[in-house]
């Protein structure tokens, strides 16, 4: 597909053990591969609906009467489900992360290879933009966002360096935002510390941290008694957040033990962590940093 090369497609979908009548939701649609996936192995009675807030995405809806797409932030999937009358589902797919086509559209702001505008919005009706971050938020803010969505031990420097730079002229361009910091990016590490910059500041832009909490903890309100989660990550950050919530409920601190020691968690995992084979990852480059996790209702 040119749009975007579903990652783990067979894996990610065998997780979600699909029944013929079942009804089933891809939260982010992308470019359809996960979707139609689940549509080939659906009977005419099954269901399929998709998220994805991206105007780009939604020009490649799916004809078939099985499926609907909604145009919406996925952390609303119980809210827009309702809408459509259902309240219990049989599986749930997320392939979280931006997808291969908002990377390749130099226009995006998303990737570090091109010069543009720095946006970076998944949601292009959204006010808050890459631009917006870099020229409006206080250093310490900045230096926040850095730190903990970029994981990088420089967070404060390139903070500061950021602020100064705008007092001279507002920074708009993600070569400009390259050409400000390049003190901090040593010839061997450019491209992974400015991939981490670029990260920090995408997933500011996007709430994604929030938006995946929230769309965690409506899970095991939706999923039917044998219903699965089958979730692909990409970064460490959105990993611990899935692996933890499957093994405690929680994103923080630890489940309460009952008297004898037991604890309650409304979900279990199904078999290991899966990653994409050395084939996959020869086909497809951006697999290479994809985990698979599945979980059931308990």
């Amino acid at each position: 597909m040119n749009y975007h090369s579903p990652v783990l497609l067979k894996e990610s979908v065998d997780a979600l053990n699909i029944k013929e009548d079942g009804v089933y939701v891809d939260v982010t649609f992308g470019g359809g591969g996960h979707s139609r996936e689940i549509l080939s192995r659906l009977g005419e009675n099954g269901r399929l609906f998709a998220f994805d807030q991206d105007p780009d995405a939604q020009q490649n809806k799916i004809d078939d009467d099985r499926f609907v797409l909604i145009g919406e932030n996925f952390r609303f999937i119980s809210r827009f489900l309702r809408f459509y009358g259902v309240k219990k589902v049989d599986g749930v797919l997320a392939d979280l992360g931006v997808s291969s086509h908002q990377f390749d559209e130099a226009e995006r702001g998303f990737s570090t290879r091109f010069d543009a505008d720095l946006d970076m919005r998944m949601d292009q009706k959204s006010d808050l933009s890459a631009k917006k971050i870099i020229n409006k938020y206080e250093e310490k803010e900045l230096a926040d966002i850095l730190f903990l969505y970029g994981e990088l031990r420089s967070a404060r420097a390139l903070a500061k360096t950021i602020v100064e730079a705008r007092e001279e002229e507002d920074i708009e361009t993600s070569f400009q935002l390259k050409e400000v910091l390049q003190k901090h990016l040593p010839k061997a590490k450019e491209h992974k510390i400015l991939a981490q910059i670029f990260q920090a500041i995408r997933i500011e832009v996007n709430q994604e941290l929030e938006v995946l909490k929230e769309f965690l903890e409506q899970m095991p309100k939706l999923l039917n008694e044998d219903g699965r989660l089958s979730v692909i990550s990409y970064h460490s950050l959105e990993d611990r957040l899935v692996k933890r919530f499957i093994r405690t409920g929680l994103f923080v601190g630890e489940p309460e033990k009952d008297f004898y020691g037991n604890i309650s968690v409304p979900m279990q995992k199904v078999g290991k962590m899966i990653v994409p084979t050395k084939e996959e990852i020869k086909v497809n480059n951006r697999a290479r940093s994809a985990k698979l996790r599945i979980a059931t209702l308990k």
